[in-house]
């Protein structure tokens, strides 16, 4: 059966941020917010703004929120609600995370991460290693982009005790087999610890399917405000000894993990975006991308190179280019004096751009379902002119 088409115009109609003449490509760096999202944050700050805990009906809302906020959360990675922890973003939740597994690692104890990685599953680990003695390494990519199984499966040991790895890249949207990564981690007897920040915006997670003992995700690339959030097994969690101020309560289990009073305004807005995300629908939405990088990789001029999987099959449509006779740098701001929005430089994905040879990191462009094929033409006329 055919996916569902995307009515792209009503889409767009509910993003007051779209309506500004930009073709915005810059997606993978944050998405914009449909306008429910805006209104849930400023309705909370109106309506409810309190602290929990307390018997009036402000503080009594918040309460109810925060636990609606769970759920929602628990809906979107497939998990059970006590399961969540909500943080900053997922580079602070990971330092924060990584920590607290740190006081079960022991000097010599090994933790993979991947050559595919955003920094921000890679540096808590290396910052994590200089404190303990650990030893990091970094699992190799194949000349396409994608991750080297075999080398995963060479570097895992009896000392192997945390494998971190992305379910999709931020720079060339390559995806990785986060089930088959998660068998070979729990063979070894270490935890699978996900990065879905770049997945989460284009396809349905699930946590149970994959397989994985944590996950983290930033709800600002997936239409949402700016929040982190994080699934922890309850029996990994439980097992862990948190940082926390001794008042704070031990139950729902991931809230131990989560210091001082959280954004109640941006879990309001959280919750808009999952509703959102589910009102637009994951068949719409992965069949409109699909559609637009297709088109892309199809109007791509020659002379630019294409790094990373040359097809639409096995990524996310996020692409990397570069240019012959310009910098990155320079290829985005002559896009942005045409109105279109895209990225230049390594975006945090470090290990990516050394194996690639670019200094200089490359180009990057990102659709998401509410970019229209106009836009797209827009972009390609842009990229010619140069």
């Amino acid at each position: 059966m055919a996916a569902l088409a995307l009515d792209v115009d009503a889409v767009r109609a509910r993003f007051s941020a779209l309506a500004d003449g930009w073709a915005r490509f810059d997606g993978p760096g944050g998405t914009q917010t449909p306008d429910s999202v805006i209104d849930a944050v400023a309705a909370y700050l109106r309506e409810s703004n309190a602290n929990l805990g307390g018997p009036f009906e402000a503080s009594v809302r918040s309460d109810a929120l925060v636990a609606e906020a769970r759920l929602a959360a628990a809906g979107y990675l497939g998990c059970a609600p006590e399961e969540i922890v909500f943080g900053q973003n997922m580079t602070t939740l990971n330092f924060a995370l990584s920590r607290t597994v740190g006081r079960e690692l022991r000097a010599g104890d090994e933790v993979l991460a991947t050559k595919l990685d955003h920094d921000g599953n890679v540096a808590p680990w290396l910052e994590l290693a200089r404190d303990l003695g650990l030893r990091v390494q970094l699992v190799e990519l194949n000349d396409d982009s994608t991750l080297d199984l075999d080398d995963l499966t060479s570097k895992l040991s009896d000392r192997t005790r945390v494998v971190a790895f992305p379910l999709a890249s931020n720079a060339l949207g390559t995806l990785v087999d986060g089930r088959r990564v998660s068998e070979l981690a729990h063979e070894a007897g270490a935890l699978a610890w996900a990065d879905a920040v770049h997945f989460a915006p284009h396809a349905p997670v699930d946590v149970a399917a994959l397989g994985v003992d944590v996950l983290v995700c930033s709800p600002y690339k997936f239409f949402g405000p700016h929040l982190g959030v994080a699934f922890g097994r309850a029996e990994v969690l439980e097992r862990w000894r948190p940082y926390k101020v001794r008042p704070a309560s031990d139950e729902p289990v991931g809230s131990r993990f989560e210091t001082g009073t959280l954004a109640h305004e941006l879990l309001a807005g959280f919750v808009a975006a999952v509703d959102y995300v589910a009102d637009v629908g994951w068949d719409p939405i992965r069949s409109q991308e699909r559609a637009l990088g297709e088109q892309f990789l199809a109007g791509l001029p020659d002379g630019l190179r294409l790094h990373g999987l040359a097809g639409i099959d096995g990524r996310v449509a996020t692409f990397a280019v570069t240019h012959p006779g310009l910098t990155p740098d320079a290829v985005a701001s002559r896009l942005a004096e045409q109105k279109v929005a895209v990225w230049a430089g390594d975006y945090y994905a470090v290990e990516v751009m050394e194996r690639l040879g670019l200094p200089d990191g490359a180009v990057r462009v990102g659709m998401v379902h509410y970019n229209s094929a106009d836009e797209v033409d827009r972009l390609l006329d842009a990229l010619r002119a140069l």
